[in-house]
């Protein structure tokens, strides 16, 4: 029950949210075009699907509906992304539009000239949000490879280096399934992992042939192992199916606990704080777990939120997180940057502790990126020379 009220709050907000947005749109519309009352009325009903998108791709989803459910989640997606650059370009232009306004009545009258018409101002926006969109679905599709090199006196002689590579927030769903896994598939394997990392957000609601996909992750050789954590997604898709795919993926996945690989690194993987809005309390508590563990080993933190429990400083070497996309289609990434100032690249904290926070291996909702492009990280540890372990 817990679970199930947790879900249509969130839903509850997304909807208010996303909603305000349409209205803006449509507002937008009626003051460029003169409209009769019947396309206004047909206006709204188009833009109440678009807004219930995202519940009709689950529901066809479950029920079985593949193509209409992948369908659908292009469209809805799609338009999700180009309607927040469309409000993000036209509050921009009504903001010129107002200087111009203030300027034409105390400084020149004749500025008033300049001010946009409201045709002007929504066909141009139009035109940049179709560049925009454009660009960002292609950028989707190009998955860097993001390097960090760190020197540690923690490894011991046998191990004078360590390959350890993190994807995040996957997201893989009706609309980035099996042909985006194919791609991170072939980024890792060009990678040689010696240990392989999700740090959550794997998979999301709608996936459609989950089994073919997880054989992809399956299929990949790590010689330390693939470990994962929960995101909030895999609490929103359902926990027991997101964990039930992660596990058919090759993954073991880290509620909580710690565990040494290699004799020489410690895995520290904690839930996502998502669980206690759905009634898990996560036990036993992250600086108690920090704790437990062989201090003298490298030490990895594998934490969705790039938030840093200071309790926690100086019991681990390095955070790996995600969960901000970099923003993944800006200026949405200013807002990120208010919510996390830990919101994306290598950090250093306090007690010689670090964090890496990814932009992310794939895309939530809108299949595009705009000037935050999805990744596949590797961390090079190098022994530092000199090291006495």
């Amino acid at each position: 029950m817990r679970s199930l009220s947790a879900f249509l709050l969130f839903l509850a907000v997304f909807l208010s949210l996303y909603g305000l947005l349409h209205f803006y749109f449509y507002w937008k519309v009626a003051h460029a075009f003169v409209i009769t009352p019947l396309w206004k009325v047909m206006l709204g009903f188009l833009l109440l699907l678009l807004l219930l998108a995202p519940i009709l791709v689950h529901l066809s989803a479950h029920a079985g509906m593949d193509a209409g459910s992948k369908a659908i989640a292009y469209i809805g997606y799609l338009w999700m992304g180009s309607l927040f650059l469309f409000v993000s370009i036209h509050v921009a232009v009504d903001m010129a539009d107002g200087l111009l306004y203030l300027a034409s009545k105390f400084l020149a009258t004749g500025l008033s000239k300049a001010r946009p018409t409201a045709l002007f101002g929504f066909v141009a926006t139009c035109i940049a949000v179709m560049g925009v969109m454009l660009y960002g679905v292609m950028d989707a599709g190009r998955i860097r490879t993001e390097i960090i090199t760190i020197e540690t006196e923690k490894l011991p002689r046998r191990l004078p280096s360590l390959r350890v590579v993190q994807i995040s927030d996957v997201h893989l769903s009706a609309i980035s399934g099996r042909e985006l896994a194919e791609k991170i598939a072939e980024c890792i394997t060009r990678l040689k992992p010696d240990l392989l990392l999700s740090t959550g957000d794997l998979v999301d609601r709608g996936l459609i042939d989950p089994g073919r996909t997880a054989d992809l992750f399956r299929a990949l050789d790590a010689p330390y192992g693939k470990y994962a954590v929960t995101g909030n997604h895999e609490f929103y898709a359902g926990l027991k199916e997101a964990l039930s795919f992660t596990r058919d993926a090759g993954f073991r996945v880290l509620r909580n606990e710690a565990v040494t690989v290699a004799g020489a690194i410690n895995l520290v993987g904690v839930d996502d704080p998502t669980a206690r809005r759905y009634g898990m309390t996560a036990f036993p508590l992250e600086e108690d777990i920090l704790k437990s563990i062989p201090g003298e080993n490298l030490t990895l933190l594998l934490k969705h939120q790039p938030r840093v429990n200071k309790k926690s400083l100086g019991k681990f070497d390095l955070q790996l997180s995600g969960h901000t996309h970099g923003g993944q289609i800006f200026p949405f990434k200013l807002i990120v940057m208010l919510a996390f100032p830990y919101h994306q690249g290598f950090y250093e904290l306090p007690g010689k502790s670090s964090l890496y926070v990814s932009r992310g291996t794939g895309t939530w909702g809108p299949p595009m990126r705009f000037l935050s492009p999805p990744e596949v990280t590797l961390i090079e540890f190098q022994r530092k020379t000199g090291a006495q372990r």
